[in-house]
C-alpha cells in the first residue's frame, strides 16, 4: 500500500501513578523528521521512541508528544519532599534579596520541575505500558495514513486518465498539423513568388516539419504515464519517484506548447497543465 504523510493519533494510557497521552502528527515533509517531546523524568526513552517510529514512518515531519496529566482518579499525589523543601529554603533565600518579594503559592512549587512526577526508579517502571501505548498510537497513525494514500492514489488515477485523453487527442491532430503548416508554408513562398529549387525547397520543408514534429515528446508522456501506473500499483514510499516524474510531464508539455502551431494541441497542452499541477500538489503529500 502508498501511505499519505498526512495523520494524526492518540492513545492514553492509565497507570497507578497517572494518566498519560500520546499525541502523534505528521504531515508532508521532504525526508522523516521527528520531533518528540517528552516529560523530564522520561527523557531516557526518546532513543526507543524514535526507534519505533523509524520503523513503520519513512517520510514525513512527526510531532510525537507524551503529555503527564497528573494522577488518576483515586491514586494518592506523590511528590519529591526533599526537592520541595530545597525549593522552599532557596525562595526564602532570594526573597531576603529583594524588597517586597510577591509570596510563592503552594501550586507554584509543585509545578516547579521535578517536584511532582517520577524518579529515574519509576521511569524504568513505567517504559514498558508507556511505549506499549506508543506502539497503537504508531499503528493508528499508519492506518490512518494509510487511508488517506487510498484517497490520493484514486485522485492520481483519475487525473492520469485526463491527461492520457489529452494525448490521444493531441496524437490525434499531429498529422494534420503537420500537413496544414507544409502547405501555409508552400502558400507563403508562392506568395512571394520566389524561384527555389523544388529538391531544395522540399528538403527545407522537411526540415520544418522535423523541428515542428512532437511525436517524441507524446511516446515520452506515454511512457511516463506507464511510469506512474506501475509505481501507483506498488507499495512502499514512492512520492520522491512520483515528483520527478511530475517535473517529467512538465517539461514534455511545456515542450509541446513550444512547437504547437495548432490551436486545439496549444488548448489540450493548457488543460493537461491543470492536471499535471493537481497531481503534482497531491504527490507532495504522499511518503
Amino acid at each position: 500500500m502508498i501511505d499519505s504523510m498526512t495523520g494524526f493519533a492518540r492513545q492514553t494510557v492509565t497507570l497507578d501513578d497517572g494518566v498519560y497521552d500520546w499525541e502523534l502528527k505528521s504531515v508532508n515533509h521532504r525526508y522523516l523528521e521527528l520531533r518528540v517531546h517528552l516529560p523530564d523524568a522520561l527523557r531516557a526513552l526518546e532513543p526507543e521512541v524514535r526507534n519505533r517510529l523509524k520503523r513503520h514512518l519513512a517520510r514525513g515531519k512527526v510531532d510525537a508528544v507524551l503529555r503527564d496529566r497528573g494522577q488518576a482518579a483515586g491514586s494518592p499525589a506523590a511528590f519529591d519532599e526533599e526537592r520541595v523543601r530545597a525549593l522552599v529554603q532557596a525562595c526564602k533565600s532570594v526573597g531576603g534579596m529583594i524588597n517586597d518579594p510577591a509570596p510563592v503559592s503552594p501550586l507554584e512549587v509543585l509545578a516547579w520541575p521535578g517536584v511532582l512526577g517520577s524518579s529515574q526508579t519509576d521511569a524504568e517502571a513505567l517504559a514498558p505500558p508507556l511505549l506499549a501505548a506508543l506502539d497503537q498510537a504508531v499503528g493508528a497513525l499508519v492506518e490512518m495514513r494509510r487511508g488517506e494514500g487510498r484517497k490520493l492514489v484514486e485522485g492520481l488515477h483519475e487525473r492520469l486518465e485526463h491527461l492520457a485523453g489529452q494525448v490521444a487527442l493531441i496524437r490525434e491532430r499531429r498529422g494534420p498539423m503537420l500537413e496544414e503548416q507544409r502547405a501555409r508554408t508552400l502558400a507563403r513562398i508562392d506568395e512571394l513568388d520566389l524561384s527555389l529549387d523544388p529538391k531544395r525547397l522540399e528538403q527545407e520543408v522537411a526540415l520544418l516539419a522535423q523541428r515542428l514534429d512532437i511525436a517524441e515528446e507524446l511516446d515520452r508522456i506515454d511512457g511516463h504515464i506507464a511510469a506512474v501506473r506501475d509505481i501507483l500499483a506498488g507499495e512502499g514510499p514512492c512520492g520522491r519517484r512520483l515528483d520527478f516524474l511530475m517535473q517529467e510531464f512538465n517539461r514534455e508539455t511545456n515542450t509541446l506548447a513550444s512547437k504547437s502551431h495548432d490551436l486545439e494541441i496549444t488548448r489540450a497542452t493548457v488543460d493537461m497543465k491543470v492536471w499535471i499541477e493537481q497531481m503534482r500538489e497531491q504527490v507532495q503529500n504522499l511518503e
